[in-house]
C-alpha cells in the first residue's frame, strides 16, 4: 500500500526532468515533494495511531469504539489539513527562499504551494482511511485501491496534463491530486460500508486461531 503511493510521488520528480525547462521543473518539484513530506508527518502519525487503535478495539470486541475512533481521527486530520493548508497558502511567497535565492524558483514554488495545500488536505484524509484499512486487515483492498488511483488515473492524467496540454509541473501535481481524491473516495466508500460488528468477530477469530497455532 505504502510503496505504490510513495513511488508515484517520486515518479513526478523523474517526469519533471522531461519537461521543456528541466532544471527549473525538477528543482520546484523536488522542493514540492520535500514540503509535502514535511507536512505529511502529522497525518502519518495519526494514520499509525488509528491503525493500532482500530485493530485493538476490534480485537477486544468493541466495534463501536473502533468506529468512534475513526470518526474522531478523521475530524482531527481534517482540522490539521485546513490549518496546514492555510499556513502554506499564506506563506507561499516566502517559503521558496528556504531552498533557493532565484526569484523564478521562489515564484514557481509559491504557485505550487496552492496545489500542495489542497493535496495535503486530501492526503491527510486518505492516510487516516488507509490506517483504518490496515487496522481492519484490508491491506489487499488498499493495495488495489492505490494501484488504480495512482497508476490507472493519477499518473496517466499527470502525463496528459503536463506534456499534452503543456501545463508543466503543475499538471504533474494535479495528476497527484486526482489520484489522492480517487484514493480517498474509494477508501471512504469501503469504510462507510463496513459492518463493524462483523469485523470485530473476524478479528476475534484471528486472535483465537493465532493462539491455537502458537499452542500447537
Amino acid at each position: 500500500m505504502v510503496c505504490l503511493e510513495i513511488w508515484s510521488f517520486e515518479m513526478m520528480v523523474l517526469l519533471s526532468g522531461l519537461l521543456p525547462d528541466p532544471k527549473l521543473e525538477t528543482s520546484v518539484l523536488s522542493i514540492s515533494l520535500n514540503t509535502c513530506a514535511l507536512v505529511y508527518m502529522i497525518p502519518l502519525g495519526l494514520s499509525g495511531a488509528i491503525s493500532i487503535r482500530v485493530s485493538n478495539e476490534l480485537g477486544a470486541e468493541r466495534p463501536q469504539a473502533a468506529r468512534l475512533a475513526v470518526c474522531v481521527v478523521l475530524f482531527m486530520v481534517a482540522t490539521e489539513g485546513i490549518l496546514a493548508a492555510t499556513v502554506m497558502i499564506l506563506g507561499r511567497k516566502i517559503w521558496g527562499y528556504c531552498y533557493s535565492g532565484e526569484e523564478r524558483v521562489v515564484k514557481y514554488v509559491g504557485e505550487m504551494l496552492i496545489l500542495i495545500a489542497f493535496s495535503h488536505f486530501l492526503d491527510g484524509i486518505q492516510s487516516v482511511l488507509s490506517g483504518t484499512a490496515r487496522g481492519c486487515g484490508w491491506q489487499k483492498i488498499g493495495a488495489f485501491v492505490n494501484l488504480g488511483a495512482y497508476y490507472i488515473i493519477g499518473i496517466p492524467s499527470a502525463i496528459l496534463l503536463a506534456f499534452h496540454y503543456h501545463i508543466g509541473g503543475k499538471g504533474l501535481w494535479v495528476g497527484i491530486i486526482l489520484a489522492l481524491f480517487v484514493q480517498a473516495l474509494f477508501l471512504a466508500i469501503v469504510t462507510l460500508r463496513t459492518n463493524w460488528e462483523k469485523e470485530a468477530k473476524k478479528a476475534t477469530e484471528r486472535v483465537h486461531d493465532s493462539i491455537v497455532d502458537a499452542a500447537s
